[in-house]
């Protein structure tokens, strides 16, 4: 059992370059249980970098990742999704010939075997779980349709209900709400602050200011792969300089 704002995930000096450009610069930052802290800071700031080097997508030169005390750098993605840290991406990545359902049966599957363990049962379990996700997300209607087909809104909510089919325990979003229409806008809110209820943890890059202040508990404020601040929405987002620093009108 998870303690209130106990620390999940812990990156401690985490560093990578490509040729000379230090992309994230020896960040340390702490994910805590119940809380969503959000990425903030202008464009080329290292944040989806950092999402990588978390998930195993990159490899850092320095530093290390921590989740649930047990260090898990160098783990390959696939192992650090099922120790429970999902992700979404800012291209989706889904499976755009295969059904929505399928697409969120794919990833409760633990392997590539075209049998799976439970037998019967097991996959019935599966099933419940994925249909309940498309439920969730309101999707359960299109369940036949395939990935390809959908509205853009309805595949940012296929990427949510694949993460909810998984189990994660931390989330992290990038860029989830961008091209989302004032409708669906809402239902995202409404279903990060659900899901938040319900002892989700969750991490989120944003460009969006509403969406920064009206989800976020946390902010840490990057700029050049570094952490400049961190603190509550209202204490960074009065902040002049950090406000010129965002809106490209940095103080030399």
């Amino acid at each position: 059992m998870t303690g209130a704002h106990e620390v999940l995930l812990e990156t401690e000096r985490l560093s990578v370059s490509f040729g000379g450009l230090r992309a994230v610069d020896d960040v340390s930052l702490a994910l805590r249980a119940g809380i969503v802290t959000t990425l903030v800071g202008p464009n080329g700031a290292g944040k989806t970098t950092l999402f990588n080097l978390i998930t195993g997508h990159l490899a850092p030169h320095a530093g290390s990742v921590r989740w649930l005390g047990r260090r898990i750098t160098g783990q390959p993605h696939w192992r650090i999704a099922r120790a429970g840290i999902g992700r979404t991406f800012q291209d989706l990545k889904l499976f755009d010939h295969m059904s929505v359902l399928d697409n969120v049966l794919a990833v409760t599957e633990r392997d590539a075997w075209l049998w799976q363990r439970g037998g019967a049962a097991g996959a019935a379990q599966r099933l419940a779980r994925a249909e309940a996700a498309l439920q969730a997300v309101g999707l359960a209607d299109r369940r036949h349709a395939r990935a390809l087909d959908l509205a853009y809104a309805q595949r940012k909510f296929l990427s949510v209900a694949r993460l909810l089919a998984s189990g994660a325990r931390l989330w992290l979003l990038d860029e989830p709400a961008s091209g989302l229409d004032p409708r669906s806008y809402e239902r995202f809110l409404a279903l990060l602050r659900e899901q938040v209820a319900h002892g989700c943890t969750i991490c989120i890059i944003e460009h969006n200011l509403d969406i920064v202040v009206g989800i976020s508990d946390r902010i840490v404020f990057l700029d050049q792969g570094r952490v400049l601040a961190e603190g509550d929405p209202k204490s960074i987002l009065s902040d002049p300089n950090l406000a010129a620093i965002y809106f490209g009108e940095r103080i030399q």
